[in-house]
Protein backbone atom coordinates (compact mmCIF):
# COMPACT_ATOMS: atom_id res chain seq x y z
CA UNK A 1 0.00 0.00 0.00
CA UNK A 2 1.21 2.96 -0.69
CA UNK A 3 -0.07 6.36 0.23
CA UNK A 4 0.27 9.23 -1.43
CA UNK A 5 -0.18 13.07 -0.03
CA UNK A 6 -3.72 13.92 -0.42
CA UNK A 7 -3.75 17.72 -0.30
CA UNK A 8 -1.64 20.12 -2.08
CA UNK A 9 -1.18 23.77 0.01
CA UNK A 10 -3.40 25.14 -2.39
CA UNK A 11 -6.35 23.13 -2.48
CA UNK A 12 -6.30 23.00 1.24
CA UNK A 13 -6.15 26.86 1.79
CA UNK A 14 -9.36 26.68 -0.77
CA UNK A 15 -11.17 23.79 1.28
CA UNK A 16 -10.98 26.42 4.20
CA UNK A 17 -11.87 29.47 2.02
CA UNK A 18 -15.68 30.85 2.68
CA UNK A 19 -18.78 29.33 1.16
CA UNK A 20 -20.06 31.34 -1.69
CA UNK A 21 -22.71 33.55 -1.14
CA UNK A 22 -25.96 32.13 -2.34
CA UNK A 23 -29.72 32.22 -1.18
CA UNK A 24 -30.21 30.70 2.24
CA UNK A 25 -33.25 28.02 1.77
CA UNK A 26 -34.52 25.26 3.95
CA UNK A 27 -34.54 21.35 2.46
CA UNK A 28 -37.05 18.94 3.50
CA UNK A 29 -36.38 15.05 2.75
CA UNK A 30 -38.22 12.02 3.81
CA UNK A 31 -37.58 8.74 3.03
CA UNK A 32 -39.76 4.82 4.45
CA UNK A 33 -37.70 4.64 7.76
CA UNK A 34 -35.97 6.69 10.72
CA UNK A 35 -32.19 7.06 11.65
CA UNK A 36 -31.91 4.29 14.09
CA UNK A 37 -29.73 6.58 16.12
CA UNK A 38 -27.03 9.52 16.53
CA UNK A 39 -24.35 7.92 17.99
CA UNK A 40 -22.30 7.78 15.34
CA UNK A 41 -20.51 4.32 16.60
CA UNK A 42 -23.37 2.27 17.59
CA UNK A 43 -25.95 0.97 14.55
CA UNK A 44 -23.89 0.60 11.31
CA UNK A 45 -26.79 1.75 9.36
CA UNK A 46 -26.68 3.35 6.01
CA UNK A 47 -29.75 6.06 5.61
CA UNK A 48 -27.63 6.57 9.54
CA UNK A 49 -24.59 6.74 8.27
CA UNK A 50 -25.50 9.53 5.55
CA UNK A 51 -27.21 11.88 8.04
CA UNK A 52 -24.01 11.25 10.33
CA UNK A 53 -22.00 12.58 7.77
CA UNK A 54 -23.78 15.83 7.68
CA UNK A 55 -23.09 16.03 11.92
CA UNK A 56 -19.83 14.33 11.87
CA UNK A 57 -16.56 14.40 10.07
CA UNK A 58 -13.90 11.90 9.23
CA UNK A 59 -10.54 12.10 8.58
CA UNK A 60 -11.10 11.27 4.86
CA UNK A 61 -14.43 10.99 3.16
CA UNK A 62 -15.34 10.18 -0.67
CA UNK A 63 -15.67 12.64 -3.59
CA UNK A 64 -18.98 12.34 -4.78
CA UNK A 65 -17.68 12.20 -8.58
CA UNK A 66 -14.49 9.63 -8.56
CA UNK A 67 -15.64 8.09 -5.25
CA UNK A 68 -11.74 8.09 -4.49
CA UNK A 69 -11.12 9.34 -1.05
CA UNK A 70 -10.23 12.64 -0.19
CA UNK A 71 -8.90 14.80 2.72
CA UNK A 72 -11.24 16.09 5.46
CA UNK A 73 -10.28 16.14 8.89
CA UNK A 74 -6.54 14.83 7.84
CA UNK A 75 -5.13 17.00 4.94
CA UNK A 76 -2.04 14.69 4.15
CA UNK A 77 -0.82 11.36 5.42
CA UNK A 78 1.50 8.91 4.26
CA UNK A 79 3.07 5.35 5.12
CA UNK A 80 5.90 5.20 7.47
CA UNK A 81 6.61 1.42 7.73
CA UNK A 82 3.54 -1.10 6.06
CA UNK A 83 2.29 -1.57 9.22
CA UNK A 84 2.57 2.37 10.41
CA UNK A 85 0.57 5.04 9.22
CA UNK A 86 1.14 9.12 9.64
CA UNK A 87 -1.94 11.41 9.04
CA UNK A 88 -1.35 15.50 9.86
CA UNK A 89 -4.66 16.51 10.71
CA UNK A 90 -6.76 20.02 10.08
CA UNK A 91 -5.56 22.87 12.19
CA UNK A 92 -7.69 25.45 13.16
CA UNK A 93 -10.96 23.33 13.30
CA UNK A 94 -13.89 23.61 15.39
CA UNK A 95 -16.38 21.33 16.84
CA UNK A 96 -19.69 23.16 16.93
CA UNK A 97 -19.56 24.11 20.41
CA UNK A 98 -16.09 26.17 19.75
CA UNK A 99 -13.53 23.49 21.70
CA UNK A 100 -10.47 22.77 19.21
CA UNK A 101 -10.76 19.41 17.19
CA UNK A 102 -7.28 17.57 18.29
CA UNK A 103 -5.80 14.64 18.15
CA UNK A 104 -6.53 13.23 21.39
CA UNK A 105 -10.22 13.09 19.57
CA UNK A 106 -8.87 10.55 17.09
CA UNK A 107 -7.32 8.63 19.47
CA UNK A 108 -11.04 8.55 21.17
CA UNK A 109 -12.77 8.17 18.05
CA UNK A 110 -11.18 5.44 16.29
CA UNK A 111 -10.62 3.52 19.75
CA UNK A 112 -14.29 3.74 20.83
CA UNK A 113 -15.31 2.74 17.14
CA UNK A 114 -13.25 -0.14 18.36
CA UNK A 115 -15.73 -0.91 21.69
CA UNK A 116 -17.53 -4.59 22.24
CA UNK A 117 -20.52 -2.44 21.99
CA UNK A 118 -19.91 -0.73 18.80
CA UNK A 119 -21.19 -2.18 15.64
CA UNK A 120 -18.31 -0.48 13.44
CA UNK A 121 -15.26 -3.07 14.15
CA UNK A 122 -15.64 -3.88 10.57
CA UNK A 123 -13.93 -0.65 9.45
CA UNK A 124 -11.14 -0.84 12.29
CA UNK A 125 -10.57 -4.12 11.02
CA UNK A 126 -6.33 -4.42 11.26
CA UNK A 127 -6.18 -1.13 13.33
CA UNK A 128 -4.09 -2.58 16.41
CA UNK A 129 -4.46 1.35 17.45
CA UNK A 130 -4.01 5.14 17.07
CA UNK A 131 -1.60 7.12 18.83
CA UNK A 132 -0.78 10.72 19.40
CA UNK A 133 2.26 11.86 17.91
CA UNK A 134 1.24 15.73 18.58
CA UNK A 135 -1.59 17.81 18.75
CA UNK A 136 -2.06 17.64 15.21
CA UNK A 137 -0.55 14.03 13.80
CA UNK A 138 -1.41 10.62 14.85
CA UNK A 139 -0.25 7.55 13.82
CA UNK A 140 -2.59 4.28 13.01
CA UNK A 141 -0.82 1.07 13.92
CA UNK A 142 -1.76 -1.57 11.88
CA UNK A 143 -1.88 -5.53 12.89
CA UNK A 144 -0.61 -6.14 8.97
CA UNK A 145 -0.20 -4.18 5.56
CA UNK A 146 -3.74 -2.80 4.95
CA UNK A 147 -4.47 -1.92 1.35
CA UNK A 148 -8.16 -0.51 2.19
CA UNK A 149 -7.79 1.21 4.91
CA UNK A 150 -8.67 4.91 4.09
CA UNK A 151 -12.09 3.10 2.32
CA UNK A 152 -12.24 2.07 6.01
CA UNK A 153 -11.77 5.39 7.48
CA UNK A 154 -14.91 6.95 5.59
CA UNK A 155 -16.83 5.57 7.78
CA UNK A 156 -15.31 6.31 11.04
CA UNK A 157 -16.06 9.48 11.98
CA UNK A 158 -14.36 12.28 15.14
CA UNK A 159 -16.35 12.91 18.07
CA UNK A 160 -15.30 14.90 21.20
CA UNK A 161 -13.62 12.90 23.32
CA UNK A 162 -14.28 15.86 26.18
CA UNK A 163 -17.65 16.25 25.07
CA UNK A 164 -18.38 12.33 25.36
CA UNK A 165 -16.83 12.15 28.75
CA UNK A 166 -18.87 14.93 29.83
CA UNK A 167 -21.72 13.42 28.74
CA UNK A 168 -20.92 9.37 30.01
CA UNK A 169 -20.69 8.71 26.52
CA UNK A 170 -17.33 6.70 26.24
CA UNK A 171 -18.82 3.39 25.12
CA UNK A 172 -21.29 3.38 21.93
CA UNK A 173 -24.57 2.77 22.73
CA UNK A 174 -25.65 -1.16 22.26
CA UNK A 175 -27.80 -1.80 19.60
CA UNK A 176 -28.98 -5.19 20.72
CA UNK A 177 -30.10 -3.67 24.44
CA UNK A 178 -33.01 -0.68 24.98
CA UNK A 179 -29.84 0.95 27.17
CA UNK A 180 -29.04 4.75 26.15
CA UNK A 181 -26.34 7.04 26.29
CA UNK A 182 -26.61 10.69 25.98
CA UNK A 183 -25.12 10.50 22.18
CA UNK A 184 -27.75 8.37 21.31
CA UNK A 185 -29.96 11.03 20.79
CA UNK A 186 -27.61 14.30 20.96
CA UNK A 187 -25.05 15.19 18.80
CA UNK A 188 -21.82 17.64 18.39
CA UNK A 189 -19.70 16.91 15.72
CA UNK A 190 -17.35 19.41 13.55
CA UNK A 191 -19.56 18.86 10.33
CA UNK A 192 -21.40 21.12 8.18
CA UNK A 193 -24.66 21.05 10.44
CA UNK A 194 -25.68 21.18 14.58
CA UNK A 195 -28.98 19.24 15.60
CA UNK A 196 -31.88 21.21 16.94
CA UNK A 197 -33.96 18.27 17.32
CA UNK A 198 -34.74 14.83 16.68
CA UNK A 199 -37.71 13.15 17.78
CA UNK A 200 -37.58 9.50 16.77
CA UNK A 201 -40.35 8.50 14.11
CA UNK A 202 -41.10 12.03 13.89
CA UNK A 203 -38.67 14.57 12.51
CA UNK A 204 -35.10 15.40 12.84
CA UNK A 205 -34.01 19.24 12.31
CA UNK A 206 -30.37 20.18 11.78
CA UNK A 207 -29.42 23.88 11.38
CA UNK A 208 -26.07 25.34 10.20
CA UNK A 209 -22.53 24.62 12.43
CA UNK A 210 -21.69 28.50 12.62
CA UNK A 211 -17.97 27.27 13.36
CA UNK A 212 -17.68 24.84 10.39
CA UNK A 213 -14.40 25.06 8.90
CA UNK A 214 -14.79 23.97 5.26
CA UNK A 215 -16.06 24.96 2.06
CA UNK A 216 -19.82 24.06 0.65
CA UNK A 217 -21.64 25.03 -2.71
CA UNK A 218 -25.03 23.95 -0.97
CA UNK A 219 -27.34 27.15 0.17
CA UNK A 220 -29.18 25.05 2.40
CA UNK A 221 -29.41 26.63 5.98
CA UNK A 222 -31.97 23.99 7.51
CA UNK A 223 -32.54 20.51 6.78
CA UNK A 224 -35.56 18.92 7.97
CA UNK A 225 -35.84 15.62 7.66
CA UNK A 226 -39.81 13.33 8.39
CA UNK A 227 -39.72 9.75 8.25
CA UNK A 228 -43.09 8.35 6.35
CA UNK A 229 -43.55 4.61 6.22
CA UNK A 230 -46.42 4.86 3.66
CA UNK A 231 -44.93 4.88 0.19
CA UNK A 232 -48.34 6.58 -1.09
CA UNK A 233 -47.70 9.24 1.90
CA UNK A 234 -44.20 10.17 0.86
CA UNK A 235 -45.25 10.68 -2.76
CA UNK A 236 -48.26 13.19 -1.93
CA UNK A 237 -45.88 15.21 0.06
CA UNK A 238 -43.74 15.40 -2.71
CA UNK A 239 -46.86 16.30 -5.33
CA UNK A 240 -47.74 18.70 -2.73
CA UNK A 241 -45.15 20.59 -2.28
CA UNK A 242 -44.60 19.41 1.58
CA UNK A 243 -41.04 17.33 0.83
CA UNK A 244 -38.11 18.57 -1.46
CA UNK A 245 -37.07 15.17 -2.35
CA UNK A 246 -37.81 11.52 -1.92
CA UNK A 247 -34.54 9.43 -1.25
CA UNK A 248 -36.70 5.80 -1.71
CA UNK A 249 -39.56 6.71 -3.67
CA UNK A 250 -41.94 3.66 -5.05
CA UNK A 251 -41.63 1.83 -8.32
CA UNK A 252 -45.30 2.11 -8.96
CA UNK A 253 -45.16 6.00 -8.33
CA UNK A 254 -42.53 6.69 -10.50
CA UNK A 255 -44.39 7.20 -13.49
CA UNK A 256 -46.19 9.68 -12.31
CA UNK A 257 -43.44 11.48 -10.87
CA UNK A 258 -41.69 11.42 -13.83
CA UNK A 259 -44.93 12.80 -15.79
CA UNK A 260 -45.15 15.59 -13.76
CA UNK A 261 -43.65 19.11 -15.13
CA UNK A 262 -42.49 20.31 -11.27
CA UNK A 263 -40.47 16.79 -10.60
CA UNK A 264 -37.78 15.26 -11.81
CA UNK A 265 -36.47 11.58 -10.87
CA UNK A 266 -32.75 11.05 -10.93
CA UNK A 267 -31.70 6.67 -11.63
CA UNK A 268 -28.78 4.96 -10.83
CA UNK A 269 -27.36 1.52 -9.51
CA UNK A 270 -26.90 1.19 -5.76
CA UNK A 271 -23.54 -0.94 -4.17
CA UNK A 272 -26.02 -2.76 -2.20
CA UNK A 273 -27.05 -6.76 -2.73
CA UNK A 274 -30.63 -8.09 -1.05
CA UNK A 275 -30.56 -11.29 -0.20
CA UNK A 276 -31.86 -13.63 2.49
CA UNK A 277 -29.53 -15.09 5.39
CA UNK A 278 -30.35 -18.64 6.70
CA UNK A 279 -29.96 -19.97 10.49
CA UNK A 280 -27.30 -22.70 9.91
CA UNK A 281 -26.06 -23.01 13.51
CA UNK A 282 -28.93 -23.96 15.57
CA UNK A 283 -29.85 -27.63 15.73
CA UNK A 284 -33.92 -27.12 16.29
CA UNK A 285 -35.38 -24.33 14.65
CA UNK A 286 -37.93 -22.42 17.07
CA UNK A 287 -41.51 -22.52 15.62
CA UNK A 288 -40.79 -25.39 12.69
CA UNK A 289 -42.48 -28.07 12.59
CA UNK A 290 -39.63 -30.25 12.07
CA UNK A 291 -38.03 -31.40 15.73
CA UNK A 292 -34.05 -32.24 16.33
CA UNK A 293 -33.18 -31.43 13.02
CA UNK A 294 -32.51 -27.95 11.36
CA UNK A 295 -33.28 -27.74 7.81
CA UNK A 296 -31.49 -25.14 7.12
CA UNK A 297 -28.09 -27.14 7.73
CA UNK A 298 -28.22 -28.68 4.55
CA UNK A 299 -26.87 -27.18 1.59
CA UNK A 300 -29.31 -28.81 -0.70
CA UNK A 301 -31.94 -27.02 1.54
CA UNK A 302 -30.79 -23.67 0.77
CA UNK A 303 -30.43 -24.58 -2.51
CA UNK A 304 -34.19 -25.57 -2.84
CA UNK A 305 -35.32 -22.41 -1.33
CA UNK A 306 -32.97 -20.15 -3.95
CA UNK A 307 -34.21 -21.97 -6.87
CA UNK A 308 -37.64 -22.05 -6.24
CA UNK A 309 -37.38 -18.03 -6.39
CA UNK A 310 -38.69 -16.71 -9.76
CA UNK A 311 -36.59 -13.63 -9.85
CA UNK A 312 -37.87 -12.37 -12.88
CA UNK A 313 -40.91 -12.23 -11.79
CA UNK A 314 -39.34 -10.09 -8.80
CA UNK A 315 -37.57 -7.91 -11.24
CA UNK A 316 -40.70 -7.19 -13.18
CA UNK A 317 -43.77 -7.48 -11.38
CA UNK A 318 -42.58 -6.81 -7.44
CA UNK A 319 -39.73 -4.13 -8.42
CA UNK A 320 -41.25 -2.60 -12.05
CA UNK A 321 -37.59 -3.63 -13.23
CA UNK A 322 -36.17 -1.25 -10.66
CA UNK A 323 -33.48 -4.19 -9.77
CA UNK A 324 -30.50 -6.02 -11.12
CA UNK A 325 -30.82 -9.84 -10.47
CA UNK A 326 -27.47 -11.80 -9.44
CA UNK A 327 -26.32 -14.65 -7.87
CA UNK A 328 -23.69 -13.12 -6.04
CA UNK A 329 -23.15 -10.88 -2.47
CA UNK A 330 -21.48 -8.23 -3.83
CA UNK A 331 -22.97 -5.59 -6.83
CA UNK A 332 -20.26 -5.00 -10.27
CA UNK A 333 -18.97 -2.09 -8.60
CA UNK A 334 -17.23 -4.32 -6.11
CA UNK A 335 -13.51 -5.35 -5.99
CA UNK A 336 -14.35 -9.00 -6.24
CA UNK A 337 -17.15 -9.08 -8.53
CA UNK A 338 -17.25 -11.41 -11.84
CA UNK A 339 -19.64 -12.19 -14.21
CA UNK A 340 -19.81 -15.97 -13.52
CA UNK A 341 -20.48 -15.37 -9.93
CA UNK A 342 -23.45 -12.81 -10.92
CA UNK A 343 -25.40 -15.13 -12.87
CA UNK A 344 -28.13 -16.88 -10.61
CA UNK A 345 -28.95 -20.51 -10.45
CA UNK A 346 -32.17 -21.16 -12.53
CA UNK A 347 -35.57 -21.03 -11.31
CA UNK A 348 -36.84 -24.59 -11.30
CA UNK A 349 -39.55 -25.44 -8.98
CA UNK A 350 -39.16 -29.32 -10.13
CA UNK A 351 -35.60 -29.00 -8.79
CA UNK A 352 -36.47 -27.17 -5.74
CA UNK A 353 -38.56 -30.31 -5.04
CA UNK A 354 -36.23 -32.90 -5.84
CA UNK A 355 -33.83 -30.90 -3.82
CA UNK A 356 -36.35 -31.27 -1.19
CA UNK A 357 -36.96 -34.76 -0.93
CA UNK A 358 -32.98 -35.83 -1.33
CA UNK A 359 -32.62 -34.24 1.66
CA UNK A 360 -35.30 -35.87 3.02
CA UNK A 361 -38.37 -33.35 2.77
CA UNK A 362 -40.60 -33.95 0.46
CA UNK A 363 -43.55 -32.23 2.15
CA UNK A 364 -41.56 -29.70 2.73
CA UNK A 365 -41.67 -27.82 6.66
CA UNK A 366 -42.45 -24.73 8.05
CA UNK A 367 -40.06 -21.95 8.88
CA UNK A 368 -39.99 -18.44 10.33
CA UNK A 369 -39.34 -15.97 7.96
CA UNK A 370 -38.60 -12.14 8.93
CA UNK A 371 -38.36 -9.34 6.86
CA UNK A 372 -38.29 -5.27 7.57
CA UNK A 373 -41.14 -3.07 6.29
CA UNK A 374 -39.86 0.14 6.05
CA UNK A 375 -35.85 -0.16 5.04
CA UNK A 376 -35.47 -1.41 1.34
CA UNK A 377 -37.59 -0.63 -1.88
CA UNK A 378 -40.50 -2.79 -1.76
CA UNK A 379 -38.47 -5.72 1.37
CA UNK A 380 -42.12 -6.44 2.46
CA UNK A 381 -43.39 -6.87 -0.72
CA UNK A 382 -40.98 -9.01 -1.90
CA UNK A 383 -41.07 -11.21 0.86
CA UNK A 384 -44.56 -11.21 0.93
CA UNK A 385 -43.73 -12.96 -2.94
CA UNK A 386 -41.30 -14.96 -1.93
CA UNK A 387 -43.29 -16.39 0.62
CA UNK A 388 -45.88 -17.80 -2.05
CA UNK A 389 -43.31 -18.40 -4.10
CA UNK A 390 -41.95 -21.44 -1.12
CA UNK A 391 -45.26 -22.43 -0.62
CA UNK A 392 -45.09 -23.99 -3.99
CA UNK A 393 -42.22 -26.79 -3.17
CA UNK A 394 -44.01 -27.08 0.52
CA UNK A 395 -42.13 -24.60 2.00
CA UNK A 396 -44.69 -23.01 4.29
CA UNK A 397 -42.50 -19.60 5.77
CA UNK A 398 -44.84 -17.83 8.58
CA UNK A 399 -43.49 -14.57 7.63
CA UNK A 400 -43.58 -11.52 10.12
CA UNK A 401 -42.26 -8.04 9.27
CA UNK A 402 -40.81 -5.41 11.65
CA UNK A 403 -39.45 -1.33 11.37
CA UNK A 404 -36.22 -1.24 11.29
CA UNK A 405 -35.27 0.44 14.99
CA UNK A 406 -36.80 -3.10 16.09
CA UNK A 407 -36.00 -5.10 13.29
CA UNK A 408 -31.70 -5.18 13.36
CA UNK A 409 -31.35 -5.50 16.73
CA UNK A 410 -33.78 -8.53 16.81
CA UNK A 411 -31.77 -10.42 14.28
CA UNK A 412 -28.28 -9.24 15.81
CA UNK A 413 -29.86 -11.32 18.69
CA UNK A 414 -30.11 -14.29 16.02
CA UNK A 415 -34.13 -14.02 16.61
CA UNK A 416 -34.88 -15.01 12.98
CA UNK A 417 -34.48 -18.72 11.22
CA UNK A 418 -34.66 -16.90 7.71
CA UNK A 419 -34.25 -12.93 7.31
CA UNK A 420 -33.83 -10.54 4.56
CA UNK A 421 -30.60 -8.21 4.38
CA UNK A 422 -29.19 -5.62 2.17
CA UNK A 423 -25.61 -5.19 1.94
CA UNK A 424 -23.69 -1.95 0.70
CA UNK A 425 -20.04 -1.62 0.35
CA UNK A 426 -18.93 1.44 1.86
CA UNK A 427 -15.08 0.47 1.16
CA UNK A 428 -16.06 -0.86 -2.68
CA UNK A 429 -14.35 -3.82 -2.19
CA UNK A 430 -15.51 -7.26 -0.84
CA UNK A 431 -13.80 -8.28 1.46
CA UNK A 432 -16.31 -5.96 4.03
CA UNK A 433 -19.41 -8.11 2.70
CA UNK A 434 -16.99 -11.18 3.39
CA UNK A 435 -15.79 -10.69 6.89
CA UNK A 436 -19.06 -9.36 7.91
CA UNK A 437 -21.29 -11.85 6.20
CA UNK A 438 -19.43 -15.01 5.96
CA UNK A 439 -16.20 -14.90 8.20
CA UNK A 440 -17.19 -16.77 11.45
CA UNK A 441 -18.71 -15.14 14.58
CA UNK A 442 -15.41 -13.81 16.38
CA UNK A 443 -17.38 -11.75 19.21
CA UNK A 444 -15.20 -7.83 20.02
CA UNK A 445 -14.73 -8.16 16.50
CA UNK A 446 -15.78 -7.28 12.98
CA UNK A 447 -15.71 -10.72 11.68
CA UNK A 448 -19.45 -12.07 11.53
CA UNK A 449 -20.88 -9.09 12.72
CA UNK A 450 -23.67 -9.64 10.42
CA UNK A 451 -23.28 -13.22 9.86
CA UNK A 452 -26.48 -13.75 11.67
CA UNK A 453 -27.71 -16.81 10.13
CA UNK A 454 -23.99 -18.03 11.59
CA UNK A 455 -22.85 -19.64 8.56
CA UNK A 456 -19.47 -21.39 8.94
CA UNK A 457 -16.59 -22.75 6.72
CA UNK A 458 -12.84 -23.41 7.53
CA UNK A 459 -11.86 -22.05 3.75
CA UNK A 460 -13.69 -19.11 4.21
CA UNK A 461 -11.81 -18.07 7.49
CA UNK A 462 -8.75 -18.78 5.49
CA UNK A 463 -9.18 -16.57 2.67
CA UNK A 464 -10.69 -13.28 4.76
CA UNK A 465 -7.80 -13.49 6.85
CA UNK A 466 -5.54 -13.74 4.73
CA UNK A 467 -7.71 -10.82 2.34
CA UNK A 468 -6.96 -8.48 5.28
CA UNK A 469 -3.49 -8.14 4.63
CA UNK A 470 -2.80 -8.91 1.00
CA UNK A 471 -1.35 -5.93 -0.47
CA UNK A 472 -0.78 -7.91 -3.89
CA UNK A 473 -3.42 -6.46 -5.62
CA UNK A 474 -3.94 -9.37 -8.54
CA UNK A 475 -3.48 -11.82 -5.49
CA UNK A 476 -6.10 -10.00 -3.32
CA UNK A 477 -8.49 -10.22 -6.49
CA UNK A 478 -7.98 -13.68 -6.98
CA UNK A 479 -9.02 -14.35 -3.01
CA UNK A 480 -11.95 -12.10 -3.04
CA UNK A 481 -13.51 -13.87 -6.01
CA UNK A 482 -12.12 -16.77 -4.34
CA UNK A 483 -14.40 -16.04 -1.34
CA UNK A 484 -16.95 -15.02 -3.39
CA UNK A 485 -17.77 -18.22 -4.91
CA UNK A 486 -17.76 -20.50 -1.60
CA UNK A 487 -20.78 -18.64 -0.73
CA UNK A 488 -22.14 -19.14 -3.46
CA UNK A 489 -21.14 -22.84 -3.79
CA UNK A 490 -22.16 -23.73 -0.25
CA UNK A 491 -25.16 -21.31 -0.51
CA UNK A 492 -24.35 -19.37 2.23
CA UNK A 493 -27.09 -16.72 1.69
CA UNK A 494 -29.95 -16.31 -0.96
CA UNK A 495 -29.29 -13.61 -3.10
CA UNK A 496 -32.10 -11.74 -4.81
CA UNK A 497 -30.85 -8.48 -6.63
CA UNK A 498 -28.64 -5.06 -6.86
CA UNK A 499 -30.75 -2.31 -5.62
CA UNK A 500 -31.62 0.35 -8.94
CA UNK A 501 -32.01 3.66 -6.69
CA UNK A 502 -34.23 6.63 -8.38
CA UNK A 503 -34.08 9.87 -5.99
CA UNK A 504 -37.14 11.93 -6.76
CA UNK A 505 -37.67 15.59 -6.29
CA UNK A 506 -38.93 19.23 -7.03
CA UNK A 507 -37.61 20.30 -10.11
CA UNK A 508 -35.48 23.27 -8.56
CA UNK A 509 -33.34 20.77 -6.14
CA UNK A 510 -29.56 20.11 -7.18
CA UNK A 511 -28.05 16.77 -5.82
CA UNK A 512 -25.32 14.50 -7.20
CA UNK A 513 -26.73 10.76 -6.88
CA UNK A 514 -24.17 8.64 -5.31
CA UNK A 515 -23.98 5.02 -5.28
CA UNK A 516 -23.97 4.94 -1.77
CA UNK A 517 -27.76 6.43 -1.97
CA UNK A 518 -26.75 8.74 0.56
CA UNK A 519 -26.89 12.62 -0.09
CA UNK A 520 -23.32 15.08 -0.43
CA UNK A 521 -24.57 17.77 1.98
CA UNK A 522 -21.90 19.83 0.92
CA UNK A 523 -23.51 20.03 -2.96
CA UNK A 524 -27.26 20.45 -2.15
CA UNK A 525 -28.78 23.69 -3.52
CA UNK A 526 -32.29 24.64 -3.63
CA UNK A 527 -33.21 26.99 -6.67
Amino acid sequence: MKFKLALLCAAAAAAMAAAPALHAKPFKWTSASDIPTLDIHSQNNALGNGVHAAVYDSLVYYDSKTFKPEAQLATSWREITPTQVRFNLRQGVKFSDGTPFTADDVVFSITRAMAKSSNYQVYTQGISRVVKVNDSTVDFIMSGPNPVLLNQLTELRIMSKAWAEKNRSVDPKDIRTKDETFAHRNAMGTGQYMVKEWKPDERLILVKNPNYWGRTDSNVTEVIYTPIKSEATRVAALLSGEVDFVLDPSPQDLPRIRGSNALKVMDGVENRTIFFGLDQFRDELPGSNIKGRNPLKDQRVRQALYQAIDSDALHKVTMRGLSQPTGTLVAPQVAGWTEDLHRRLPYSQDAAKKLLADAGYPQGFEVDFACPNNRYINDEEICQAVTAMWSRIGVRAKLRTLPLVTYFPMIQRYEASIYMLGWGVPTFDALYSLQSLTRSVVPGTGDGNYNVGRFKNDRMDVVVDRIKVETDLPVRNRLLTEGLKISNDQVSHIPLHNQIIPWAMKRNVEVTHRADNRLDWRLIKVN
